[in-house]
């Protein structure tokens, strides 16, 4: 547990620095922290154990703090003196690598993230966002090296990218690597498939809840899912993850757990290259794995410092994730699912709810508590609607996940079988897009909240105001109990007649 902290000052000073360039002072201030806290353990040891219980934690944090402060410092040193810097509203030909697939803006103009490779004919390193128009770089995929004429601009976000490309005139692309084209090939045949053997509204987002792939979900559909809370269920997130390598370890009856055990190994593998291996695809896998390792063996206490190690490590690949939000989010909700849920499901069965009613009412509960701050933050909306539609439509989702994914392995070579699989798929799409619709025409359904921090705090503070209130009734509750039943229905003449309880 002593990684938790550590965790959460890395992270913490990581962001700062990335955002406002003071990881120099954040790094003297974590010093500071750490040398002032082994003194005080050298001069209070006897006197005050608890501070030796705590001072590895504390003084490990700092630790840790100072080195990632340090890292985030060099590194917007490394983006503040880019050479791509000197170049700024100019236009030059440049080469680069998407690490996604094109996102369309409308207006006929795309958007994506990418490696820079070459400014001219002179190579160069750096995470740069291109602006592109969708005609000649429509049919543009993950890892396939595209060389165009841009303007280059100013970042106007801190997340380390080093500049932003506006692309002109015709792209002269490259070839992908094999088992991208193979992906790429898998994604298109799956969403062929779901068109012939689906109504058009279920084959629009079925390859959403499997692939991650929402380029043919439409406007509405998107909002309905934003008003009901749902719109997490269209990106890859640990939760495929989970039930794709769930499904799998069932096999362990048959097959033996070891078998098992690899057998699930390769679907993940297999499922992060059909998806894209892109950032968050891997953080998914990543934060899916933690959260099905705490599932299957419950044991929370192990489960929470390998998230905390895991964000460390993260951390440390990828330092730009500590001000992405789709890594707040998954952080979050693998940490409710692990430390929260478990609890609150096993006070609701030892009240006699059954298991699967409960487990599906915590996890949906807890996973909503903890990102509603930050989803508000992105959206400037909060779904008032959000549990009660996740838990509606928690029992359809593993099915349409599981059986989605197996059609996606069959497709390209048995497409009549995968056709079978997705067939079985639509009573519950048509229950989830029943669900979607009728929630958001529920009249305030959705509130709205100030974005960015205004919001993180609003929505926090409200979610904490509100838990403080339960516990507060629920402990009033337990210490009028015992008096009443002490003195056979009748007051405890001990406690003060002003005493409400």
């Amino acid at each position: 547990m002593r990684l938790v902290p550590a965790a959460l000052t890395a992270w913490a000073v990581t962001a700062a620095g990335i955002t406002w360039a003071v990881g120099p002072l954040l790094a003297a201030v974590c010093a500071v922290v750490g040398v002032g806290w082994a003194a005080l353990v050298r001069w209070r040891a006897d006197s005050r154990p608890a501070l030796r219980a705590t001072s590895v934690a504390v003084i490990g944090a700092a630790v840790v703090g100072a080195g990632f402060a340090l890292a985030a410092g060099m590194r917007n040193d490394a983006v503040r003196e880019h050479p791509i810097a000197q170049r700024f509203g100019a236009v030059a030909r440049v080469t680069v690598t998407p690490g996604e697939d094109p996102r369309p803006l409308g207006g006929g103009r795309l958007m994506f993230r990418a490696s820079l490779s070459h400014l001219d004919n002179a190579e160069m390193r750096g995470s740069v966002t291109v602006f592109a128009p969708a005609q000649g770089f429509g049919e543009l995929m993950a890892g396939q090296p595209v060389r165009f004429k841009a303007r280059i601009g100013r970042p106007t976000r801190h997340d380390l990218t080093v500049a932003v490309l506006n692309a002109s005139g015709e792209p002269t692309v490259g070839r992908a690597s094999l088992l991208q084209r193979a992906a790429r090939a898998v994604r298109a045949r799956f969403a062929r498939v779901a068109r012939d053997v689906l109504p058009s509204d279920q084959a629009a987002i079925l390859p959403g809840l499997v692939l991650g792939d929402t380029s043919t979900v439409p406007a509405t559909t998107t909002r309905e899912f934003k008003t009901a809370g749902l719109t997490h269920l269209t990106a890859v997130s640990g939760a495929n993850v989970t039930i794709v390598c769930g499904a799998v370890l069932l096999s362990a009856r048959i097959v033996g757990p070891r078998a098992a055990v690899g057998l699930a190994a390769v679907a993940l593998v297999a499922f992060v290259i059909v998806v894209q291996p892109t950032a968050s695809v891997l953080r998914a896998a990543v934060m899916g794995g933690i959260a099905l390792v705490a599932i299957l063996s419950a044991r929370r206490r192990q489960a929470v410092p390998v998230l905390a190690a895991t964000v460390l490590g993260l951390l440390i690949v990828a330092p730009q994730m500590a001000v992405d939000a789709g890594f707040a989010l998954s952080v979050s909700a693998t940490a409710a699912l692990i430390v929260l849920a478990p609890g609150w499901s096993a006070r609701l069965i030892a009240r006699g709810w059954p298991t699967p009613l409960a487990e599906a009412l915590c996890i949906a509960l807890a996973a909503q508590l903890v990102t509603a701050p930050l989803v508000a933050a992105i959206s400037g909306k909060l779904s008032v609607i959000g549990v009660l539609a996740n838990l509606a439509v928690a029992v359809v989702i593993p099915p349409i996940t599981v059986l989605g994914t197996a059609a996606a392995a069959l497709c390209w070579f048995l497409p009549s079988a995968a056709g079978l699989l997705i067939r079985f798929t639509g009573p519950e799409l048509w229950w989830l897009l029943r669900v979607a619709s009728t929630a958001a025409e529920v009249p305030g359904a959705a509130l709205t909240v100030p974005s960015g921090i205004g919001g993180v705090a609003t929505v926090a503070g409200a979610t904490l105001a509100t838990v403080m209130l339960y516990r507060g009734f629920k402990v009033g509750v337990g210490r009028c109990r015992p008096f009443v039943k002490r003195s056979s229905g009748e007051c405890d003449s001990r406690r003060p007649a002003s005493d409400p309880w």
